[in-house]
């Protein structure tokens, strides 16, 4: 599992997927996603299950803690292990923190606004500005492709 943080003009959410994912959303970028969730409704042609358990996971988050209180950011930190794969909306230092630890594959943040994709950690694989990846039907990849360019007011950074 890989983990990607997304900045947009309302904030930031932090939610992890599976490696493929990550061309998948350079996808959703390239074709002008402004925040996230424009961003995830590009994704969700190429792999809705993913886009569905996002945002089922954020819900989750919503129900159960709120930015102006701190103990249920700390129960919420609490039950959840550091090397929890769920979704989160960031609006604290330990969320932000938590936001940048890398799942096995790594972490990469989408900072939309700036039109900026910053690999921290990619065990992956190469992240091209141009390339394709297999659309997911069920979670299962399908014999059907998508192609991709970011255009070049994007910034990939290694």
């Amino acid at each position: 599992m890989m983990r990607f943080t997304v900045i947009d003009p309302g904030g930031t959410v932090s939610f992890s997927g599976p490696g493929h994912c990550l061309k998948a959303l350079v996808a959703g970028c390239s074709h002008g996603a402004d925040d996230v969730a424009a961003l995830l409704e590009r994704v969700r042609r190429y792999d809705e299950q993913f886009v569905e358990q996002v945002w089922n996971e954020l819900a989750r988050f919503d129900e159960h803690v709120l930015p102006e209180s701190p103990e249920s950011i700390e129960r919420w930190l609490d039950r959840s292990l550091p090397e929890s794969l769920e979704a989160f909306r960031v609006f604290d230092q330990q969320l932000r923190n938590r936001s940048l630890t890398a799942g096995r594959l790594g972490v990469v943040l989408f900072n939309l606004p700036e039109r900026r994709i910053v690999q921290i950690e990619n065990s992956y694989g190469e992240l091209l500005r141009k390339d394709r990846g297999r659309i997911r039907v069920d979670g299962k990849p399908v014999n059907r492709y998508y192609h991709y360019t970011l255009p070049d007011n994007w910034t990939l950074l290694p």
